[in-house]
């Protein structure tokens, strides 16, 4: 009972931090730059511009033209999603709370290990093109114009927290997918042991 609780804080915490990073590919606020009282904003897929008053947002149309930070964030974002969702409806056939695959333990127990591999997965790749986006970010803010800076906005926050909470709960799924495993195999050996001590005191 306690196995099954775990599985479903894992794949709960796994599905807040697909939130989290869907939230942050969308967002517009990846990179910012200011300067006097004007700003702009860079998203993965559209950029912002103007005052605090007022701005405009135009979606990006050639890839190419993009920075390389930008380009290869955006790729990177949608493979962690693409893991994430994979993960999602494996884990859901693998967990103890549903019904799928009641016939088949095992293969039931491989599925919880292999959507929380998934999970795992999924939030690392978002972990990593997070960090090398904002050491991208620093380096040009190093050699950018002093009236001009360039940085990091608040979607890499949110990348941040989706990608550690899809990891976690990735954790937790695979971990309680192997000690679920590991128990129901004692427990039909325990059981074989029993019938078979059983059988043998009723000849005596």
């Amino acid at each position: 009972m306690a196995s099954s609780g775990l599985q479903i804080v894992g794949f709960l915490l796994s599905l807040a931090g697909v939130c989290a990073t869907i939230a942050a590919t969308f967002m517009v606020e990846w990179g910012k730059e200011s300067q006097s009282k004007y700003r702009n904003y860079e998203g993965l897929w559209m950029s912002c511009s103007g005052t605090s008053e007022r701005s405009t947002c135009e979606i990006y149309k050639n890839l190419l033209k993009l920075p390389t930070e930008i380009q290869v964030t955006r790729s990177v974002m949608v493979a962690s999603l693409f893991f994430a969702a994979m993960g999602l409806i494996i884990s859901v056939f693998g967990m103890k709370c549903t019904r799928f695959m009641d016939a088949m333990p095992q293969g039931k127990g491989k599925a919880a290990v292999t959507g929380g591999i998934l999970f795992i997965l999924s939030g690392l790749l978002t972990i990593m093109i997070t960090s090398w986006y904002v050491s991208r970010i620093v380096q040009l803010l190093k050699t950018a114009h002093h009236l001009q800076s360039k940085e990091f906005g608040h979607a890499v926050f949110v990348s941040w927290a989706g990608g550690l909470f899809t990891a976690l709960g990735g954790v937790l799924l695979s971990l309680q997918g192997c000690w679920g495993s590991k128990s129901s195999t004692e427990s039909i050996g325990t059981s074989h042991l029993l019938s078979t001590t059983n059988s043998k005191s009723n000849y005596v």
